[in-house]
């Protein structure tokens, strides 16, 4: 590239964004930010008690509540990238973030998503283990195994993430420096861009996301696929050990299924407050359900949180 054109380019690339969010009246910003303080306090004091539980009770040292515990963690991170930001603006009139502030936002909001995906894919493949492989379960999920599945999460999401940033960041933006939504995000700072280079760069960045995502969703597929089949073929106590997965089946069907929703449906500008709150929904709502889930439909997770807050089982 040119002198020229580098002194071009670095012009033309704003370095701040403003942010549009929600309603800017008084009444409504006042409204939302009740709203989304509640929503992270819940979000940070229930994945924390999940973390602690699974941390110091010696009923939880399971391969399952091992994952849950690192996924409880992720939901805490996750939602500490976009929360206090949208909060912050929320008491703010100006609804503004820097440019590397920006980039470094879409970095770790992708990078804690893109290591949910693995690890949900991770531990619907516990799931299966344990459902059709019982006896061999020990030895083929030993805590080798678990740190392995956990590190290759956290690395998958890391590596992605890094690339999608950085092909974002070298994109020009004209001046344009208007992102209707409530936190960067990729597809709607795509929009801003006026590279010729952007489809392509878009179609990358697509590529990349699609292949944690789409992948790590069939691989959930494959695995409750056999699953399903083991329960249809054995029956009887295969109907009980099915039972322990549907707190994991709906937390993927949450986690995906916003997602793909966001992501797949074309954005126009009719549907931008419908996109604003499919956001809160996979990055924020979602987090804050999780623990709640596992809370409600796993008898262990109960008597741990029962007996740490009562002292009794």
């Amino acid at each position: 590239m040119s002198p020229e054109s580098l002194q071009q380019r670095n012009l033309s690339s704003p370095t701040t964004f403003l942010l549009l969010g929600f309603s800017s009246a008084y009444g409504a910003q006042m409204t939302l930010s009740l709203f989304f303080s509640l929503i992270y306090l819940v979000t940070v004091l229930g994945n924390l008690l999940i973390v602690i539980l699974v941390w110091f009770n010696t009923h939880l040292q399971s391969p399952m509540y091992f994952f849950l515990g690192h996924l409880s963690f992720l939901d805490i991170c996750y939602s500490s990238i976009t929360l206090p930001k949208i909060l912050g603006d929320s008491f703010s009139q100006q609804k503004t973030i820097s440019f590397v502030g920006c980039i470094t936002q879409i970095y770790f909001f992708l990078c804690f998503g893109g290591s949910e995906c693995v690890l949900l894919a991770a531990m619907a493949y516990d799931q299966y283990l344990s459902i059709c492989h019982p006896f061999c379960y020990p030895m083929l999920m030993s805590r080798m195994m678990c740190h392995c599945l956990v590190a290759i999460s956290w690395l998958s999401g890391s590596f992605s993430s890094l690339i999608q940033a950085f092909l974002t960041a070298c994109l020009p933006f004209c001046g344009s420096n208007v992102i209707d939504h409530l936190f960067c995000e990729m597809p709607f700072l795509l929009q801003a861009s006026c590279s010729p280079n952007a489809p392509l760069n878009k179609a990358i960045l697509y590529a990349l996301a699609g292949t944690i995502a789409m992948g790590s969703f069939l691989l959930t597929l494959v695995s409750y696929a056999h699953i399903i089949g083991a329960v249809l073929q054995k029956g009887g106590g295969m109907q009980k050990a099915f039972a322990t997965c549907t707190s994991h089946l709906t937390v993927v069907s949450l986690f995906f299924g916003t997602g793909a929703v966001a992501y797949l449906v074309p954005h126009s500008s009719t549907t931008k407050e419908i996109d604003k709150v499919l956001a809160l929904l996979y990055a924020a709502v979602t987090p804050m359900l999780n623990p709640i889930i596992y809370s409600l439909r796993k008898s262990e997770v109960k008597g741990a949180i029962r007996k740490a807050l009562w002292g009794k089982n």
